[in-house]
């Protein structure tokens, strides 16, 4: 089962200094068909205009992982730690209870835009020092998962999250670990196909409505999402340059 989730259904901030746009229910935006998917609890894309700022905040216990689509960024800690992105980087922490974290566009000119994921983290694993990896230009690139495999950063949680970067009309077999799992488009439009797809937009923490379309392939543009359920594997075909993620949910 393939279900899409538009970008232009999802929820929406304009503060000035910051744009949002929200997969789940988060801050001021709640809808309670979209709380959370198994263990993927917030993907956030947020544009942050020039030397604006988050202000100090704490975590539940989740890993945050932050992918810098465009920009410069400083992190800090309420332990005196900080360190510095840019646009490639992608930046994995797990947080910990009583410490507050602050984010910060360093640059005077350019906004900077990022992904943001919550990821519920097993209780018994303990936390992890700051994880950094760089955006490789590939097709399929393993960016975290809970065994460190391929040289990828550690989560603490049976969720293995992957790069996709096609040139047009290439395609990319998605193998599914698990029964669930979440593609991300970040740029680029594409076609996904497998067993059956749907167009009704509700899920509820995994579950599904019935009024199945029978088509086996749907487009998806630019920043929409697709939850991913019951197929073995699915097929991504590239209209235009795809980058995405592709969040491979266990059970």
């Amino acid at each position: 089962m393939i279900i899409i989730r538009a970008a232009n259904q999802c929820g929406k901030a304009d503060y000035g200094w910051l744009q949002a746009r929200y997969t789940f229910s988060f801050g001021h935006y709640f809808d309670p068909k979209f709380l959370n998917y198994r263990a993927l609890r917030v993907l956030n894309q947020e544009v942050l205009a020039p030397k604006a700022e988050f202000q100090p905040k704490s975590y539940p216990h989740v890993d945050v992982l932050n992918i810098i689509l465009q920009g410069e960024v400083q992190y800090r800690d309420s332990e005196g730690n900080n360190f510095h992105a840019r646009q490639g980087d992608c930046l994995l922490f797990s947080a910990r209870q009583g410490i507050r974290y602050s984010e910060h566009n360093t640059s005077d000119k350019m906004p900077l835009t990022r992904l943001q994921l919550w990821l519920n983290a097993c209780p018994q694993q303990e936390t992890q020092p700051l994880q950094r990896k760089v955006l490789p230009n590939k097709p399929l690139t393993l960016l975290a998962s809970p065994t460190s495999e391929s040289n990828s950063m550690h989560l603490r949680q049976q969720v293995w999250i992957s790069y996709l970067t096609l040139k047009p009309h290439n395609s990319q077999i998605l193998v599914l670990r698990g029964k669930h799992a979440y593609l991300q488009s970040i740029s680029g439009n594409a076609v996904i196909s497998g067993n059956s797809v749907m167009n009704d937009n509700t899920v509820t923490n995994g579950s599904t409505r019935t009024n199945s379309d029978k088509s086996r392939e749907i487009k998806i543009k630019c920043g929409d999402g697709v939850f991913i359920q019951g197929e073995q594997k699915v097929i991504l075909q590239a209209d235009t340059s795809f980058k995405g993620l592709f969040i491979d949910l266990d059970d």
